[in-house]
């Protein structure tokens, strides 16, 4: 069974950075896209970026370059580095994987979630 699990969030104050991981365990030699998505009080859940297995990555285009998702395929783990935050970026953030290699921008392309980790931008 695969299986998430989301951490790295917290309290940080606007313009700082913070890296949060996502642990993947439970997929069994196949390859595999990971993607953050993230869903702030009130609205929807949006795609910030994704990796494929090869590290291939797309990210959001209205993230202006601060954020950038990688992986290490050894430790089986993805990470998402957040630079220039802003009280806009407060949000929970999920990690989500597809099996397979398509690297996708959809909820639905994704059957796997972790719990999400809550990142809070305020001073």
């Amino acid at each position: 069974q695969v299986h998430l699990v989301e951490s790295g969030g917290g309290l940080v104050a606007p313009g700082g950075s913070v890296r949060l991981s996502c642990a993947v365990s439970g997929v069994a030699s196949s390859p595999y896209t990971v993607a953050w998505f993230r869903q702030g009080q009130g609205k929807e859940r949006e795609h910030v970026a994704a990796i494929g297995w090869s590290g291939g990555t797309i990210h959001s285009d209205s993230l202006s370059g601060r954020f950038a998702i990688s992986r290490d395929n050894d430790k089986n783990t993805a990470y998402l580095q957040m630079n220039a935050l802003k009280p806009e970026d407060t949000a929970v953030y999920y990690c989500a994987v597809a099996l397979g290699t398509e690297v996708g921008r959809i909820t639905y392309q994704y059957a796997y979630w972790g719990q999400g980790t809550q990142v809070t931008v305020s001073s």
